[in-house]
């Protein structure tokens, strides 16, 4: 075990990707017997208290095995319809093979602007901490079925690389068909080497970076790219050879397996980070002086209950400024519910959110994971 690798034990939320090429045999639909022994590994490590959401891919491939085309589609439509067929059958055999286990499992279909874009960030947000919560494991996709932009122009290894950022992993594992980053592309240079770790994010990384193969979109350019972007949430990227024998479980044990792409900043320093950075402030909350005691003092989340005024017309998903009560800010964050709906809950105790709004989707109106003091 390197020196590099040894936090890597100390992980307990783990996002993974599975690409196509893993997924599906060269076309002729899923390989069934590898994801049941990535799910194996996957259970192996929960009995650590180790939990994970799934990136995958293979839903187009799948859907060409289905239709019996003989390769990936061109045309738009024809890749969303193989998109819709193929999905059917890459979620049935991940509840086939969780089930064995007695464990559930969630489709999530995603888009970039859905991560993208602050309120529905949150939604998706609230959803996967709440399935993680109850033990279910989310198997997220690109919806490539009405994707457009993304269907022709993204990648899973993107997606990712967002999706660390979402459930804040600890690790993204991006499994696929290469043992890892090589310093020349392996396939055409048989004196290539693997780089075993590197900064994520180096731009010097990308010039060893090759080609996609047939059935996937990404490449080892796009595994970069995600791992850059986890790292902005302080998650740790392994690429590693996906059917190489116990691969997650060794990962996690800290083997030598694949390349690691580290981040610099520890995931609660540069999540706080990346609050700070977020402007301009889309409207201010001004807050009583037990409020500002508590989020200074004891890095509490921001409850309705300390917020005496309420400034700007924000959504929810939008960053505010919290202000004590001279005017001075002390802190900013992603809020819960929109400025309408924090107007008419402010001064109240959590447990009157429902009666007041009708419904509750969260007992802070600002998470203290979406809160930096500034």
């Amino acid at each position: 075990m390197s020196g590099a690798r040894k936090h890597l034990s100390a992980a307990r939320r783990l996002a993974i990707k599975l690409g196509s090429a893993l997924l599906t045999r060269d076309g002729g639909g899923l390989r069934e017997d590898s994801l049941a022994g990535w799910v194996a590994q996957i259970m192996a490590l929960r009995a650590r208290g180790i939990h994970s959401v799934i990136v995958s891919s293979g839903a187009v491939a799948e859907g060409v095995s289905r239709l019996g085309w003989n390769r990936r589609p061109h045309a738009l439509h024809e890749l969303q319809a193989a998109a819709a067929v193929g999905q059917m059958g890459l979620i049935q055999a991940y509840e086939a093979c969780f089930q064995k286990y007695g464990v559930h499992t969630a489709q999530i279909l995603l888009t970039h602007d859905d991560i993208a874009d602050r309120r529905r960030y949150l939604n998706a947000r609230s959803t996967l901490r709440t399935l993680i919560g109850l033990g279910v494991v989310p198997i997220i996709n690109e919806n490539d079925s009405v994707a457009t932009e993304e269907i022709r122009l993204g990648d899973n290894d993107a997606l990712g690389g967002l999706v660390a950022n979402l459930v804040e992993a600890d690790l993204l594992v991006i499994l696929t068909d290469q043992a890892g980053l090589y310093d020349a592309d392996p396939r055409a240079n048989p004196d290539a080497r693997l780089i075993p770790s590197a900064r994520a994010g180096d731009p010097e990384l990308e010039r060893f970076a090759g080609r996609a193969g047939g059935l996937g979109r990404g490449g080892m350019l796009t595994k970069l790219r995600a791992a850059a972007n986890a790292a902005k949430s302080g998650a740790h990227t392994v690429v590693a050879y996906g059917l190489e024998p116990d691969v997650l479980v060794r990962i996690l044990d800290g083997e030598d397996i694949g390349t690691l792409l580290y981040a610099e900043q520890a995931p609660i320093a540069a999540r706080k980070q990346w609050l700070a950075s977020q402007a301009p402030a889309g409207g201010q909350l001004s807050l009583d002086a037990g409020a500002v005691r508590v989020l200074r003092g004891q890095g509490r989340s921001l409850l309705a209950v300390g917020v005496t005024a309420v400034h700007g017309d924000f959504r929810r998903g939008e960053v505010v400024s919290c202000v004590d009560p001279g005017g001075v800010e002390i802190a900013r964050g992603l809020v819960n519910y929109s400025a309408e709906e924090t107007r008419r809950i402010m001064g109240q105790p959590s447990d009157r959110i429902e009666q007041l709004l009708g419904y509750v989707d969260e007992e802070e109106l600002i998470h203290r994971d979406n809160l930096v003091l500034v």
